[in-house]
């Protein structure tokens, strides 16, 4: 394995460009999905990589239930640095398991805890609650369902109010609320891969925002309704909103929507900085998973060979 199994530990450094300028350069859809697949595949790298260094320390310990040969001098070999590498490992796999378990446990309690409260209330896909706080939100599970509160609405026009749902309409049907929780997963199991998580927020934002426009027809209109909305939502998310709900920061968002429609594009140019950035975390991405590869497969066959039959 050699030192190769430490690079996809740093490797989600390269994405770092890619992360601020696809906000800005790239079609919503695009960046969602390459950042939410980036993050992902070097998350997983990461990961593996944690359970490799893992293997090699636990089998140092006394006691451990592994084969005895997993601790040869053979084995050790396999791992640069294998006494503090391999132990330190142990540690830290189980601080990323503990805070991916704990991510993916607030998000179902959460959603199953709106779902419960929404049982007796009519309606198939839109549930308008009777609340002095202003809020709106797009549930998932099922077909999902559209939450709004009476006082956002009263606070918006006719024209606003169409902007809103189709707005949530655009998180459900795209199923924004899976790029979200994958890239917090991802940045919890590698903490290099925050920026891409706070990008996911904003650029599903903006993709929900795009297919509003075009549905209202009126860019203007959405941004009105993005603005007012932000302005008379608590700066607090409300309990009832999913775990993982984010509106990004509203103020780019409005300016975006006030200039013209990006254009679609599924890949950009090489010869520009986003497509730079764009290469770059591609190869990152690449590296990371033949390293992870590379390093599982050679480790599969010490350990193999140090185990009797």
């Amino acid at each position: 394995m050699g030192v190769f199994v430490f690079l996809p530990l740093v490797l989600p450094l390269s994405a770092w460009p890619v992360a601020r300028l696809a906000e800005n350069r790239l079609h919503p859809r695009t960046a969602t999905r390459l950042l939410t697949s980036v993050a992902v595949v070097m998350a997983v790298c990461s990961t593996l990589c944690l359970a490799l260094l893992m293997v090699v320390g636990t089998a140092q310990l006394p006691g451990n239930p592994l084969p005895d040969g997993w601790s040869d001098p053979e084995v050790r070999a396999a791992v640069p640095h294998d006494e503090v590498a391999g132990r330190a490992a142990i540690p830290a796999l189980a601080v990323v398991a503990a805070a991916c378990a704990r991510t993916l446990a607030r998000h179902r309690r959460v959603t199953r805890r709106a779902h419960r409260a929404l049982a007796g209330t009519p309606g198939s896909t839109v549930a308008v609650l009777p609340d002095s706080t202003p809020y709106a939100y797009a549930l998932p599970g099922g077909r999902g369902r559209i939450v709004v509160s009476t006082a956002l609405l009263a606070g918006l026009a006719p024209a606003e109010r169409r902007a809103l749902f189709a707005h949530e309409r655009a998180h459900l049907r795209a199923r924004h609320h899976r790029h979200l929780l994958a890239a917090h997963l991802a940045a919890r199991a590698n903490p290099f891969l925050r920026p891409l998580r706070t990008a996911v927020v904003y650029t599903a934002e903006r993709w929900a925002d795009e297919e509003a426009a075009r549905v209202v027809g009126d860019r203007r209109t959405v941004a009105h309704a993005i603005g007012k909305a932000a302005l008379l939502s608590p700066p607090t998310p409300a309990p009832t909103l999913p775990a993982l709900a984010g509106t990004g920061p509203v103020p780019r968002r409005v300016a975006a929507l006030l200039a013209p429609a990006p254009v679609a594009r599924t890949w950009p140019s090489a010869f520009t900085s986003v497509g730079l950035a764009v290469w770059g975390a591609a190869a990152g991405a690449l590296v990371s998973a033949m390293s992870s590869a590379n390093s599982a497969v050679t480790l599969f066959l010490v350990l193999h060979a140090a185990t009797p039959l």
